[in-house]
């Protein structure tokens, strides 16, 4: 083991003690709800997770649509573009489109962001789509993904995939994100602060800011429907998500949305291409 590595794992083991004893004499955090990776090992983690996931199309089918892929990247490339945005020279900030049916998207660690074909065929228009990919670049941003692997597999245990010696944990993580949910959720805490910073995000570029509220309004009646459910598991929707972004949008005295802002027509010609 070198003494970089060495080091690193004496300082975690030092935090680990630190906060269980902070944490003994109080109701705050667990270790988990604190995350001790670098910003290099969001990207290591995030890297050889989209490693894992391109090696294997029979499990984890990319739609090789090169027209879509830039179409969605080329928004995506625009929010991360918010003087709001901290990592953009270091995360990825990558879309994949995920050729499934399923109306979802999520992000891993170092800004690797993943869109399922069912999501992008559901939308009505493009402003709603780039308010659902900037609260995926908050959830990068904000290291939600990080923390939620270091509570589901433990500190060490991730440190140890991030250090490239669990090789078979890579393999166990990228099929949790794909099929066992439990990778994929986020709290309702998490959520209301993607949806904040995806508010922000959108204030400066060419989209209405709140556009996540028709996504919200189109699907609130549908969580018992079964291509709903994964979505409603993953990102959990209650009227207290929706409140917060309707005030978001009273407060900051938004216009009505338009054409102008919304792109309905150009997103519609977009899904036409969709096959």
């Amino acid at each position: 083991m070198s003494k970089q590595i060495l080091f690193k794992n004496i300082i975690i083991l030092i935090l680990i003690n630190f906060t269980i004893l902070i944490n003994g004499c109080s109701n705050g955090t667990g270790i988990g709800d604190i995350n001790l990776f670098s910003i290099e090992d969001d990207k290591n983690l995030g890297q050889q997770l989209d490693n894992e996931i391109r090696k294997d199309p029979n499990n984890y089918p990319i739609y090789n649509n090169t027209n879509a892929t830039s179409y969605v990247q080329n928004i995506l490339n625009q929010i991360i573009q918010s003087p709001e945005i901290k990592y953009r020279q270091e995360f990825s900030y990558k879309v994949t489109i995920i050729n499934a049916n399923t109306i979802n998207a999520f992000a891993t660690p170092g800004g690797y962001i993943y869109v399922y074909k069912g999501l992008l065929k559901y939308l009505d228009n493009e402003a709603t789509l780039a308010a659902i990919l900037a609260h995926e670049v908050a959830h990068a941003e904000r290291r939600h993904a990080t923390k939620r692997m270091t509570k589901a597999y433990g500190l060490q245990v991730l440190l140890g995939v991030v250090l490239g010696q669990n090789p078979s944990t890579v393999e166990a993580i990228a099929a949790n994100l794909f099929s066992g949910l439990a990778l994929l959720y986020n709290s309702r805490e998490d959520e209301y602060e993607a949806d904040e910073y995806s508010f922000r995000y959108l204030k400066s570029t060419i989209w209405y800011p709140g556009a996540g509220i028709f996504f919200f309004e189109k699907i609130k009646d549908k969580s018992e429907q079964s291509e709903f459910k994964e979505l409603f598991s993953t990102h959990p929707l209650d009227q207290k998500r929706i409140d917060a972004l309707n005030k978001l949008i009273k407060d900051t005295n938004l216009s009505a949305p338009t054409e102008a802002n919304l792109f309905q027509q150009r997103y519609t010609q977009f899904k036409g291409t969709l096959n």
